[in-house]
């Protein structure tokens, strides 16, 4: 008798840039340790103290525009002139072998991981607004 498997659940982060997700992300991710944290790839260049592989791959402009036109990419965005995208290989095996995932995007990002139950928190900087809840075929939605 085979056992049924359980699917990870994608919970996303978004909220413009100075809002606070890095930090937000940063406090989860030390509550609860075995929350998977999808590390997105970049062009830009390292912040001080961030860590390669840990905050972001960092990569040139055409590294980044092969692996987009290899659909290598959950969700690819431009922001303030540098790329930004999500590993799907590594989002969708995640999510297969039934671990949670935190991603951390910015509001104009388009997550294109359909089967995924997504959780969306939004912020703005200075304060949030109350959570409301919006339903719609194969995720579940806080904005």
């Amino acid at each position: 008798m085979e056992l049924i498997k359980r699917r990870g659940t994608l919970v996303v982060v978004s909220a413009p840039s100075g809002a606070g997700k890095s930090t937000l992300c940063h406090e989860v991710r030390s509550l609860i340790p075995d929350l998977y944290y999808s590390v997105s790839y970049t062009t830009r260049a390292p912040r001080p103290g961030e860590v390669r592989g840990t905050d972001f791959h960092f990569v040139s402009e055409a590294e980044f525009i092969a692996m987009r036109n290899r659909d290598e990419f959950a969700e690819w965005a431009e922001v303030h002139g540098h790329l930004y995208g999500t590993p799907a290989r590594a989002l969708e095996g995640a999510l297969g072998r039934g671990l949670d995932v935190l991603l951390d995007i910015e509001p104009s990002w388009k997550l294109a991981c359909a089967s995924a139950t997504a959780i969306r928190r939004a912020t703005s900087p200075g304060g949030s607004a109350a959570p409301r809840r919006r339903s719609r075929p194969g995720a579940s939605t806080i904005t």
